[in-house]
């Protein structure tokens, strides 16, 4: 099993910034890297970026257009650990944020099998 803890979230004044982390307890070798996801009140859960891992070509990252440009995905020097840096936030940034393994694909999509226990980030204006 792969345990995900995460921290960093709090409250922030709208134009601040933020970072997340994320470790996981264990390296698998099946995964292919990790992702970032938000909830906000009333709505559904939301891709906002994931990190896949490639040894050939580097490291790939992709974003959800509300976030391109003012978040980052990364990874530490340990392949276990992930962040999120926030910049430049907003109060619809407003939400619990969540990172994820990503262990399996299905045709073109990744799939999360391990979850972290979510962080709240609130955005003031």
């Amino acid at each position: 099993q792969v345990l995900l803890v995460e921290s960093g979230g709090g409250l922030v004044q709208a134009g601040g910034s933020l970072r997340l982390s994320c470790a996981a307890s264990r390296r698998t070798f099946s995964s292919f890297g990790f992702g970032w996801f938000r909830q906000a009140p009333g709505m559904e859960r939301e891709f906002v970026a994931n990190i896949i891992w490639s040894a050939w070509s580097g490291d790939i990252t992709s974003y959800a257009a509300s976030v391109k440009g003012r978040f980052t995905i990364s990874r530490g020097s340990a392949v276990n650990t992930v962040y999120l840096q926030m910049n430049s936030l907003k109060p619809d940034d407003t939400a619990v944020y969540y990172c994820a393994s990503a262990d399996r694909r299905v045709g073109q999509e990744y799939e999360y099998d391990y979850w972290s226990q979510g962080t709240q980030v609130t955005v003031s204006s």
